[in-house]
């Protein structure tokens, strides 16, 4: 199930507020990539950024949530394609992957960050002990991850305008 594009309650606990907002921009990845065909997917539209493609941010979305959450907070191996320092943005060179297929990894990439999420405390700390970040609380890392997400959607509205003119937020 995708997460809902509505705001929390103005009122709601900081927790639920943090959670609600997290997964209103995680929908915006999604809604995003709606009804776009296989080739837009993987289209480039910024000459500058050749790898910024909705594939690629999708992409890139499920890795940053895999990073934030399992290696830096749970301490867990620096597994992925954004550790391998042999390829420039590894993480976001995804030609030929369907983007159906990127869609379901980032859910069930954030299903596994919910229940990380689920299962500590605001306060509680990272784990991992190789990367500075790893001292960061789990209440900085949803912040973190609510920016990095929101940026990452700009981006996503901006491609898919420059694709086939669709616009909308939220």
């Amino acid at each position: 199930m995708l997460p809902s594009r509505t705001r929390p309650a103005y009122d709601a606990d900081e927790r639920t507020q943090l959670i609600a907002w997290l997964n209103m921009q995680r929908a915006l990845i999604h809604w995003k990539c709606e009804g776009l065909s296989a080739e837009n997917a993987h289209r480039a539209v910024i000459p500058t950024s050749p790898l910024m493609t909705v594939a690629g941010l999708v992409s890139h979305m499920r890795w940053v949530e895999h990073c934030w959450f399992e290696v830096v907070h749970m301490g867990r191996p620096a597994t992925g394609p954004q550790f391998d320092e042999s390829v420039d943005d590894a993480d976001m060179r995804v030609e030929g992957v369907p983007l159906e297929q990127l869609l379901r990894e980032y859910s069930e990439q954030c299903a596994v960050s919910d229940e990380i999420i689920a299962s500590h405390h605001l306060d509680d700390a990272g784990r991992q002990k190789e990367f500075r970040a790893g001292a960061a609380t789990l209440r900085w890392t949803l912040m973190h991850m609510i920016e990095e997400t929101g940026r990452h959607a700009g981006h996503l509205d901006i491609v898919r305008e420059l694709l086939d003119g669709s616009k909308g937020y939220y």
